[in-house]
């Protein structure tokens, strides 16, 4: 389905960069972080910009939004409409963002002010620009709440921004950003922080918004599903240089460039689902003989006490894991996954029901027991940079747990270190290094080393690989299984990208709403699914082919639809 928009009637596009340098001046080294990019943009047009961190897509952006800090020296064209952007005054510039040029940020949270309400974020931008003031400025807010899909816009508009979901937060992110009719739109990784579900429908959203308002989108990201659904052109991005342009078709089916084919064979990809309308719970019978349990969880109950009023997040759960074996546990945000690994590490107590690890109890462990057996968990939480302290080296940061439980002299704790390192393919000469001297996907393996410091029988992941690009993603995952045949743990994966569970996972629990709605053998919960749950998170999961995606574009919609 992909269409050439037309150009405007004298030609003109809605965004173009010509022959566009980047460099910033640092204390070491100059840094070239664009290299001579051309790229065009027209009206009611999808460019999906991909590449990897550091391959100069979002300086490429910030460049044509006027954002580059002091140190960066841009020279080229970055054309919005026909005026060109780079060396223009900044009276100018803020001008025309949002009346010609709005972006949409990849962290909602980080994009809204937290104090200020929602009806003052979004008739600011009106006001400022002199679009419209007061009652007719609060009018034009709710019509553009109602845009997005938020229900009740008028009541709340009032709200703060806390008060929404994630997928809500992106949702007034958008209707900022189409508040002054722009004639683009940057979506700088629109929907990385989603799930699913959520995703699909912001997709659906801006690809509606798009032919409505027959506005330009540069659509930055590195999740190949999200280009398939959602962009007519692909540029794909290289150190700074632009190496393949070209149809979405073209460059996703036929990849000429050895880096794209790179990049799309590191993609993990959802073997297609039998969706068949036979209705049976898949028991765990089908799970092999002579099982070593490590986890074992039995109608869990998890509670949180929210200023005196009681909230059941996870209800009558029960599954196991043993010996050398992953758990897959999968569903939308609020469904109660990160919830059941924070109980099994001790952040949350048992409400109801058994959750034990070794056949120790933990619930009823006094907190001397409850240590020792802590001391057999190993975890890898979703945000690397947030979990490791930025004032340890990262030597100190992998023996931390060998501290906290008094293991080991300081010269066994280096030595393990470094073989951790090993493990996890780093050189042991950054055991002195910072854990900002070190790339996103080199501090995940940091935090796997750290998980696995004391040789954990139980690993607990909470999507782990989240926050990386799909090239290091595929490596961290590779490694993991590596690292699971050499260790032999036992693996609770807490995920939403359905590709990697059916990647790493034996079996898995389908969340929703706290409550376990189908589980089993991944064979046969993510190939052959009964319930219409699972059926429309696997729908929802995007594929890197145009033509494929289409097609499960149009299931989800219907199935949807069938609630």
């Amino acid at each position: 389905m992909s269409h050439v928009a037309p150009e405007n009637s004298n030609g003109e596009y809605a965004l173009s960069f010509n022959d566009l340098k980047v460099t910033f001046e640092t204390s070491g080294p100059v840094v070239r972080a664009v290299k001579g990019l051309s790229l065009a943009v027209r009206p009611g047009e999808v460019v999906a910009l991909v590449g990897e961190s550091g391959s100069g897509k979002s300086v490429t952006s910030t460049a044509a939004m006027g954002l580059l800090p002091e140190n960066a020296n841009v020279s080229g064209e970055a054309k919005i409409g026909n005026v060109n952007v780079v060396g223009l005054e900044q009276g100018k510039m803020r001008k025309m963002r949002a009346t010609d040029i709005a972006m949409v940020f990849q962290e909602p949270m980080t994009a809204l002010n937290p104090v200020l309400t929602i009806e003052r974020q979004l008739t600011e931008a009106l006001e400022l620009h002199g679009i419209a003031y007061g009652k007719a400025a609060v009018d034009r807010a709710i019509e553009l709440l109602d845009m997005v899909g938020i229900p009740e816009p008028d009541k709340r508009i009032k709200q703060y921004p806390h008060q929404f979901s994630g997928g809500q937060r992106q949702r007034i992110v958008i209707a900022m950003a189409i508040s002054c009719d722009p004639k683009v739109i940057i979506a700088d990784e629109p929907t990385t922080a989603l799930d699913v579900t959520v995703q699909a429908e912001i997709l659906d959203l801006l690809r509606e918004l798009k032919d409505r308002l027959n506005t330009g989108i540069l659509l930055i990201t590195h999740n190949m599903g999200v280009v398939a659904d959602m962009a007519d052109q692909v540029a794909v991005m290289f150190q700074g240089n632009l190496v393949e342009t070209g149809s979405v078709d073209q460059v996703l089916l036929h990849p000429q460039h050895a880096y794209t084919q790179r990049l799309l064979a590191a993609v993990p990809r959802l073997s297609a689902p039998a969706i068949t309308t036979e209705n049976a719970l898949h028991s765990s019978a089908t799970a092999p003989a002579g099982r070593e349990l490590v986890l074992e969880a039995k109608d869990l109950v998890l509670e949180y006490n929210m200023r005196g009023k009681i909230f059941r997040a996870v209800e009558g759960v029960s599954f196991d894991v043993a010996k050398g074996e992953v758990l897959g546990i999968v569903g939308e945000s609020g469904s109660g996954k990160s919830t059941i690994a924070k109980a099994v590490i001790g952040l949350l107590p048992v409400a109801e029901g058994t959750l034990s690890v070794k056949g120790h109890d933990l619930p009823r462990l006094s907190p001397k027991e409850a240590r020792a057996v802590r001391k057999q968990i190993g975890v890898i939480f979703q945000d690397p940079a947030a979990s490791l302290n930025p004032r340890f080296p990262i030597g100190e940061c992998i023996t931390e747990p060998m501290v906290v439980h008094k293991v080991g002299t300081k010269a066994s704790r280096i030595k393990r270190a470094e073989e951790l390192l090993d493990a996890v393919k780093l050189p042991r000469n950054v055991i002195n290094r910072y854990p900002h001297e070190l790339s996103g996907g080199q501090r995940q393996r940091i935090c796997i080393a750290r998980a696995l410091t004391l040789n954990p029988e139980l690993l607990i992941a909470d999507e782990p690989t989240s926050a990386l690009d799909v090239s290091v993603q595929a490596v961290v995952l590779e490694m993991l299984q590596d690292l699971q045949r050499d260790f032999n743990f036992a693996c609770l994966f807490v995920s939403h990208d359905l590709a990697v569970v059916d990647m790493l996972a034996d079996a898995v629990v389908v969340m929703r709403s706290g409550k376990a709605v189908e589980q089993g053998m991944v064979e046969t919960v993510l190939h052959a699914p009964t319930h219409d749950y699972t059926k429309r998170l696997l729908a929802a999961a995007p594929v890197p082919d145009p033509h494929e995606q289409a097609v499960r574009r149009e299931a989800w919609r219907l199935l949807n639809n069938s609630k």
